[in-house]
């Protein structure tokens, strides 16, 4: 098959709209009678479609892209000419959010389609796209179908335009026509077939069955054209812009040239099982360009941009031959930078409330025109520099959906009255006295706090949910076995040297009872990388901060920007303590009284993270106890006030270390009291003793292998390529490409002790060279991840700043992700964001 004899070709299905009231209108006979008798119409150039209020444009058969583009332009132009001389408007979309009343196209077929089909034809108010390649050997053509069908979903997310349904609601879905499309009987996947006789008698059954009436009501994703010879792509939204259309083009013909020479290079096909190719195309159809698709290759989510630019590099050899790769990579890097139609859709609907507007943007697009982005009208965003993923704006400047109304809203109020209320925002919080102590200060300040919120979708919290929740349940599985009988050591998926070194390893760990939690509360830092993939940088199974700050986050912006909050469906982080009391609660040791006691262990006033516990012990209703205020007697743990004495059944540890050298209150040191009485099954600490181990940087790397041991699960977070500097091999890797990569040490928290290669000086780097020589089995490497930005208010301006999320699990009888997050953000030229080493927060809204 030469490439001269993959030509192309392309239908389009438009929406017809009245200029008046913005809906469909059924006027389809009209505007073809008009282009016929003005001689705009070549045979077959226009056609009518079952609904009177859509018209089909055929182009001619074409062997460029460049030549294609003229044609569609040529067609929608003296389509949008004609209909607008009569008052109607023309759109490329899959659905429309304003409908009028059903009136078909009065032909026999359609009317016996209409008797048959009911539902499905009187619903059928959507437009679809479809790319023909041509191949005159039929047998080829059949036998490419299966082949071709798992490159499928990502050209699917690339036209996704119909996240209306036909009352302007909403649907959640990128491509609300895909679903509408998919109940008719013959859509899907063909299926598997040796020759065009085997697919010809497949569709003479089908006929016969009475389900269709012609071959024509083949509407598989793929299938051979009944009407030329062609192989046709069927699975796209109509799209507003031509470009995508053509972008789709040059893709789905170097699939079908990339699949030809397989099969006639005799490779085998091993295709991907048909249920997750399906769910392939589920998710297309859900996320669009804007969240996460399947790599069938792997069965893992990935970013919608890091698999579309994988498939541009997997077709570079059959887009260079056909000379498609400079306009392909073009049109990709235009179409992941303004997004899908979907989500233009949706910010047009936020930043004006009105349902109309969709319908101009859609009119707006279709003819050609560009929407202006955000940041050209506001200074606030003026020169914002884009480098890596930014969260809340597109490299174009447009928002992204979740953030679009955030920021228009934002920007609306202008900096001066932004300056003010950031003002007003940290007295607040002054008075409020909610404040951190960076490491190395001996006074605590208010917690920077930025005005501008981070916003996840409700499908990004879910994936984030689903990962975090699978982590904490490995990891309390791992801390249980390992302090136990040590199964994976003696199954060799962990190496037992790695244990015994490990200084978060102890012996007070094995004191828990069999069976008994030992990871209350984790929490898990999460990044986004720069293609916006989401990694777990670290897990967090001592004494994990943070949650107070993230409640106390939503409440001072709601007091200074109540117009911004009060209007969003947010998830509300105020139950965070009272899931944390019936955590506790639920933990309570087999010798329990009947209503256990409850006790929060702090070091005192002059801990980093005393407002927290401040806050934590009066919203749960408990004490906050220091360790001079205990007591191990009788054979259990009790709280001294004076001559009276209470009995304490959990206790919350917002100590670690320190907790083996202060001393209770006979004098003796705390430690042997808390073991003493875990011992004797009358006391649970949440965290458990020894959970350093768990959060051990070393033991970071064999997490995902904790997941597939304990849970038979496949990890749904990915994380951070790490190097291990107590093996031979990989210590020569990073004492060679030391200035390249993150230096950790294996105990560490709170951002001390890393070093970033990159930034690092000469002299920094020695001494980290030195440290690690001497001692190996301390240190760890990881690859410089380049952290997501975000906008942040500075200097009456908004600035990208790197930042993470923490996100909280409380692991009781299950594990519960806490609807409290709290975004950490890096200070100017720096990828730390620990609250020790300077960073500050944001409000995390959590779309519901």
């Amino acid at each position: 098959m030469t490439r001269e004899s993959l030509t192309l070709g392309v239908e389009e299905e438009f929406h017809l709209v009245d200029l008046t009231s913005r809906r469909l209108t059924p006027r389809a006979s009209e505007i073809l009678a008009r282009l016929s008798a003005a001689g705009e119409s070549p045979a077959g150039s226009y056609a009518a479609e079952l609904q009177q209020s859509v018209v089909e444009t055929n182009s001619a058969v074409t062997s460029s892209l460049s030549e294609l583009r003229e044609h569609l332009v040529a067609l929608r132009s003296s389509l949008i000419a004609t209909a607008e001389s009569l008052g109607v408007g023309v759109a490329a979309a899959g659905t429309m959010p304003l409908c009028a009343p059903l009136t078909m196209t009065e032909t026999p077929r359609f009317q016996r389609m209409l008797a048959d089909y009911q539902l499905l034809v009187r619903e059928q108010l959507i437009c679809g796209m479809q790319v023909h390649v041509g191949i005159s050997d039929r047998d080829l053509a059949v036998r490419l179908l299966e082949r071709v069908s798992p490159w499928l979903p990502p050209l699917l997310a690339l036209s996704v335009s119909s996240p209306f349904s036909r009352v302007g609601a909403d649907t959640g879905y990128a491509s609300s026509r895909s679903l509408i499309w998919s109940r008719w009987p013959t859509t899907g996947p063909a299926g598997s077939f040796g020759s065009a006789a085997e697919y010809d008698a497949c569709v003479r059954d089908l006929v016969a069955s009475g389900v269709i009436s012609d071959p024509g009501m083949l509407y598989f994703d793929v299938r051979p054209s009944a009407h030329a010879p062609t192989i046709e792509l069927r699975v796209c939204d109509s799209c507003p812009s031509v470009d995508t259309v053509i972008l789709i083009a040059g893709l789905f013909r170097a699939v079908v040239a990339r699949e030809i020479a397989r099969l006639q290079a005799g490779e085998r096909y091993r295709p991907a099982p048909a249920a997750l190719q399906r769910a392939a195309l589920w998710r297309a159809a859900r996320s669009g360009l804007e969240g996460e698709l399947v790599d069938l290759a792997g069965a893992r989510p990935v970013p919608a941009g890091v698999l579309l630019r994988q498939l541009c590099e997997q077709l570079a050899p059959e887009l260079d031959a056909s000379g498609d790769r400079a306009l392909v990579e073009r049109q990709l890097d235009a179409a992941l930078a303004r997004g899908s139609s979907s989500a233009r859709q949706r910010e047009a609907l936020r930043e004006r409330s009105d349902v109309r507007d969709v319908v101009d943007l859609l009119l707006a697009e279709t003819r050609g025109e560009a929407p202006a982005a955000l940041g050209d009208a506001s200074p606030l965003l003026a020169s914002y520099p884009r480098r890596g993923y930014d969260e809340a704006l597109q490299a174009d400047a447009r928002p992204r959906a979740a953030h679009a109304g955030v920021l228009s809203a934002l920007c609306a109020l202008g900096a001066p009255e932004l300056r003010e209320r950031a003002r007003r925002l940290e007295r607040e919080l002054k008075a409020a006295g909610i404040v951190f102590r960076p490491s190395g200060e001996q006074h605590a300040r208010a917690l920077p706090l930025d005005l501008v919120p981070r916003v996840l979708s409700g499908e990004e919290w879910s994936r984030v949910q689903g990962g975090t929740a699978q982590r904490a349940r490995a990891l309390d599985a791992f801390l249980q076995d390992i302090y136990g009988e040590a199964a994976i050591v003696r199954d060799g998926v962990l190496p037992e040297w790695l244990v015994q070194r490990s200084p978060g390893y102890r012996q007070a760990g094995k004191a828990v009872p069999a069976g008994m939690r030992r990871a209350h509360v984790c929490g898990f830092d999460i990044i986004r990388d720069q293609d916006g993939r989401w990694l777990v940088l670290e897990d967090n199974l001592r004494v994990p901060s943070g949650v107070a700050y993230a409640v106390h986050a939503r409440r001072s912006l709601r007091r200074v920007l109540p117009e911004l909050v009060e209007r969003q469906a947010l998830l509300d982080p105020e139950p965070a303590p009272r899931l944390l009391r019936q955590l506790l609660e639920q933990s309570a040791p087999p010798r329990a009284s009947s209503t256990p006691q409850l006790g929060l262990l702090s070091s005192g006033a002059s801990d980093s993270a005393w407002f927290e516990h401040r806050f934590l012990a009066e919203a749960m209703d408990i004490p906050l106890l220091e360790p001079a205020e205990l007591l191990f007697a009788e054979g259990r743990l009790w709280r001294v006030s004076g001559t009276a004495r209470t009995g304490i059944d959990v206790l919350y540890l917002r100590m670690d270390e320190q907790v083996w050298h202060r001393r209770a209150a006979d004098g003796k040191v705390l430690g042997g009291a808390l073991l003493a009485a875990v011992r004797a099954g009358t006391l649970a600490l949440a965290n458990a003793l020894g959970n350093g181990l768990g959060d051990d940087k070393a033991m970071y790397a064999y997490v995902p292998r904790f997941i597939e041991y304990y849970l038979r699960e496949r990890p749904l977070l990915e994380q951070v390529p790490t190097y291990q500097c107590a093996e031979p091999d990989q210590l020569a890797l990073v004492l060679q490409r030391l200035d390249q990569l993150v230096l950790k040490p294996v105990d560490g928290y709170g951002g001390l002790g890393v070093l970033i290669g990159p930034h690092a000086s000469d002299a920094e780097l020695s001494r980290a060279r030195a440290l690690i020589e001497q001692q190996p089995e301390r240190w760890i490497a990881q690859e410089v991840v380049q952290l997501s930005t975000h906008p942040t208010l500075s200097g009456g301006r908004l600035r990208p700043r790197h930042i993470d999320l923490r996100v909280f699990v409380y692991h009781g009888a299950e594990p519960v992700v806490v609807p409290a997050a709290l975004t950490r953000v890096a200070p100017p030229g720096s990828l730390v964001v620990n609250s020790s080493r300077g960073g500050g927060t944001k409000d995390t809204w959590l779309l519901q």
